[in-house]
């Protein structure tokens, strides 16, 4: 995991030192407008920036790269204009992720790999827009390189310009939440013959322990001991043992405890209801929830608030092996609920099921799970929004606001009682999949409720499309592991230790 040296600085444009400085501009009836911040850069260049810019083509749409020198009358050799589209369309909200575009679109048409130092001269009077551009700024510097021949000549130093009253408070948020999103698309894009269950567990052990939290790893005797049948199931068609991590944060202050679930199948090949080989190039992400609920954590365990949390990792890989489990097998969850496996290719629910169930031992007051759960996700609502259903409609809505306020994309979803009923098993307590092929993101869901300790508010939350993003990087989003849905964890136990939730 690389990290970025980041600064903030009331400087002046003039001033500041930098290989290249980074302006706003929006778009305006007339041609491109010049966002707060980048008065100092026009007033040096005589008044005719704006000017420049219309003559080079340059529109102000979101996350459109325009490129020219500062013929010598800034200390930076070079400014990138960024457009950050429309910032007052659709409110504060809106703004502050067109700043994290913008902020996140001109470093990335910086960082290439000569480590320049970068001065973010975008708006950001207030605590809200300097941590959007800091964060923005940092993650769009994010590279991976481990699996690169070439060493890297280094990582961008990222210079804020601002006015807020607290803004090293909110840099230091936004390095804590970069530093998380950066180890969570670090994990999503390891290769799985180096990620596997138990060498997830291992990092994971490592990092909650530096960082001062609880660690509990179960192996696969202690799964199989413990009764943990879908870890066990799933896990059993390959060489390398499934684990359940539990990680634990606690406040001196904390009256209420948040649990936190993420899916973690290391690589899914479908098992012996095998995937097609196109289908599995992207399997190695199959491992985005778990991947979030350990960043958040160490998040949560650096930003402290006033609330207990607790995080589970059922880790499994889902392999094709001698021992795998069959279609028609039927398989026990913690608990006692039995489960009829009609598809091996439906086993994130299985694996969940565990730890759900499992956390009915800290009595949460609220429970939240996380997942790459179904491809019909992805049909429903594409690659960028997540899908959010729960057993407290009450809880979906605060759930998906506690996103849209972090900055991710989330929707609310039904759980229709109707489509329980697709469930049910001649042999069974319950079977893992549905003989319909309609509402399949659905139906995951009301699996899943099944499993809910008696009087928990549960929220579930299908992350498969903002996951990974397999085209080309844009705004913040780099190719690859993207970091969904760790900034929502953050804010729901936020939210839940401020009583909003």
């Amino acid at each position: 995991m690389t990290t970025n040296p980041l600064t903030i600085t009331t400087e002046s444009a003039r001033s500041v030192a930098a290989d290249a400085i980074v302006i706003g501009i929006t778009q305006g009836p007339d041609g491109p407008v010049l966002a707060p911040g980048a008065g100092d850069v026009d007033e040096a260049l005589g008044g005719t920036l704006g000017a420049t810019l219309a003559a080079l083509g340059a529109s102000g749409k979101q996350d459109e790269i325009t490129k020219l020198t500062s013929g010598g009358k800034l200390p930076a050799p070079l400014v990138v204009a960024v457009g950050l589209g429309d910032l007052d369309a659709d409110g504060q909200l809106a703004a502050a992720e067109a700043l994290r575009r913008g902020a996140g679109a001109g470093v990335r048409a910086l960082a290439d790999g000569k480590s320049p130092a970068i001065a973010l001269a975008l708006p950001a009077r207030d605590d809200a827009e300097t941590e959007a551009v800091a964060l923005g700024g940092l993650l769009g510097a994010y590279k991976f390189l481990r699996y690169r021949k070439q060493e890297p000549d280094g990582v961008p130093s990222l210079t804020v310009l601002t006015s807020a009253d607290s803004a090293a408070e909110a840099s230091a948020r936004a390095g804590v939440l970069a530093a998380a999103m950066t180890l969570t698309r670090d994990l999503i894009n390891t290769s799985p013959s180096h990620l596997y269950p138990e060498s997830f567990a291992d990092q994971a052990k490592l990092l909650a322990t530096a960082a001062g939290l609880d660690v509990e790893v179960l192996d696969a005797q202690a799964l199989g001991a413990g009764g943990y049948g879908g870890l066990t199931g799933v896990g059993q068609g390959s060489v390398r043992g499934p684990r359940l991590v539990r990680l634990g944060y606690s406040h001196p202050d904390g009256a209420k405890t948040v649990v936190f679930a993420g899916k973690g199948i290391t690589f899914d090949s479908g098992g012996l209801s095998l995937k097609p080989s196109n289908a599995m190039e992207t399997m190695k992400s199959d491992m985005s929830g778990a991947a979030a609920v350990l960043a958040a954590l160490l998040a949560i365990g650096s930003l402290k608030p006033k609330v207990n949390v607790v995080g589970y990792l059922p880790l499994a890989e889902n392999m094709p092996g001698g021992n795998a489990q069959r279609p028609s097998d039927v398989i026990t969850i913690f608990g006692g609920k039995t489960v009829e496996v009609l598809n091996t290719d439906a086993e994130g629910r299985l694996v969940l099921a565990d730890a759900i169930a499992r956390s009915g031992q800290d009595s949460p007051h609220l429970l939240v799970d996380v997942a790459t759960l179904t491809g019909a996700q992805v049909v429903a609502l594409g690659t960028r929004i997540a899908g959010v259903m729960s057993n407290d409609d009450a809880v979906r809505d605060a759930v998906v606001d506690a996103a849209r306020r972090a900055g991710e994309q989330a929707w609310p979803m039904p759980l229709p009682a109707e489509l329980r009923k697709g469930l049910d098993s001649s042999v069974a307590d319950i079977a893992n999949v549905t003989g319909e092929r309609w509402g399949g993101m659905l139906v995951g869901g009301l699996f899943l409720k099944e499993f809910v300790p008696d009087g928990v508010r549960w929220a579930h939350v299908d992350i498969a499309g903002p996951a990974f993003h397999e085209g080309e990087p844009y705004g913040y989003t780099a190719k690859g592991g993207t970091g969904a849905a760790v900034r929502m964890l953050v804010q729901v136990a936020a939210d839940v230790a401020d009583g909003r939730l």
